[in-house]
């Protein structure tokens, strides 16, 4: 057994500064459901510099940050503030950009989003239902025609896309991959396993089973906490274990999700968790899921791999 001690790519996070843009949801007053429950401490900046401290002992050579729900007039907008970001401090590596896929006009965003070095994927969430039992009367818009048409543009535009949704709307998902077998899905948080109860996890497990049989999706181990519970290794065991299983390390990428899971764990539970869980591994494989997945389908350089960590400011 070997803990991993080489380059990470941070695969899945966020960067934000509340008070100068556009994100509703982080304005003080704001209280939307959230999966964690309360979040108000995470309404204030985040930049490379945070996330650097926050992973200290970690030797992070590069990261792929998360549209944040920025106001949806002015998705561009956010990816500009981005290259921005990009520019002051050598990070993010590359962002998943914000389009909604079933509104008029979505191809010239995609088009413009497209354009920008710094983007390589795009996520809109579809939706779902509250639960399992609901899922076959309230599908997303993953079954929709329009917002497969948008979808669609992605893949015209060279970019791959980015799911986030429920298990319960896996086979939803399997069917847009069969029907689009070309385009990448990258399913992220694991598929949202919240529900830890015996029949759940068989659910779930049958479904990311299913997602592992298309060879055009990928999984990202990441946002996997649960409210009010500290993370520990033995909460999500199972859930590391079945994904490397099924997916391989080829096509499984370990993230952070900060600073939106700072509220379940530290930076040193999660990555160290991931430590332990992956450390039968051999070391390739610790080395794809920490790293080279994510360099590969965000086409990141691989020059990264034997870069240096990452300092929070250009030229690092």
């Amino acid at each position: 057994m070997s803990h991993y001690d080489g380059p990470v790519i941070d695969a899945h996070h966020h960067f934000w500064e509340p008070e100068r843009n556009r994100q509703p949801w982080l304005l003080p007053d704001a209280h939307i459901p959230f999966r964690y429950g309360n979040y108000d401490s995470i309404k204030k900046p985040y930049l490379p510099p945070d996330l650097l401290a926050d992973a200290e002992g970690f030797k992070i050579v590069g990261t792929v940050t998360m549209e944040t729900e920025w106001n949806e007039d002015d998705e561009v907008g956010e990816i500009d503030y981005m290259q921005q970001v990009q520019d002051r401090f050598g990070l993010p590596s590359a962002c998943v950009a914000h389009a909604v896929l079933n509104r008029p006009g979505v191809e010239e965003t995609i088009e413009q989003l497209a354009e920008r070095p710094i983007v390589r994927s795009i996520r809109h969430k579809p939706g779902q239902a509250a639960s399992p039992s609901l899922a076959a009367s309230h599908p997303s818009l993953l079954m929709d025609p329009v917002w497969r048409k948008g979808y669609a543009a992605v893949e015209r535009a060279g970019l791959t896309f980015d799911l986030q949704v429920a298990w319960w709307h896996l086979t939803e998902a399997a069917d847009l991959a069969n029907a689009f077998p070309d385009q990448l899905i990258i399913i992220n948080h694991a598929a949202l396993p919240s529900d830890r109860s015996p029949e759940a996890m068989a659910g779930w497990e049958k479904a990311v089973r299913l997602m592992a049989s298309l060879p055009n999706t990928v999984m990202k181990i990441s946002g996997i906490g649960l409210p009010g519970i500290p993370w520990v290794i033995e909460n999500n065991r199972y859930i590391v274990e079945t994904l490397f299983e099924v997916f391989g390390a080829d096509r499984v990428m370990f993230a952070s999700n900060f600073p939106v899971d700072s509220l379940c764990g530290s930076y040193g539970d999660i990555f160290g968790g991931f430590r332990e869980l992956s450390s039968n591994w051999s070391p390739d494989e610790q080395r794809a899921a920490f790293a080279g997945t994510a360099i590969r389908v965000y086409r990141l350089d691989p020059r990264l791999l034997d870069a240096p960590r990452a300092t929070g400011t250009p030229g690092r």
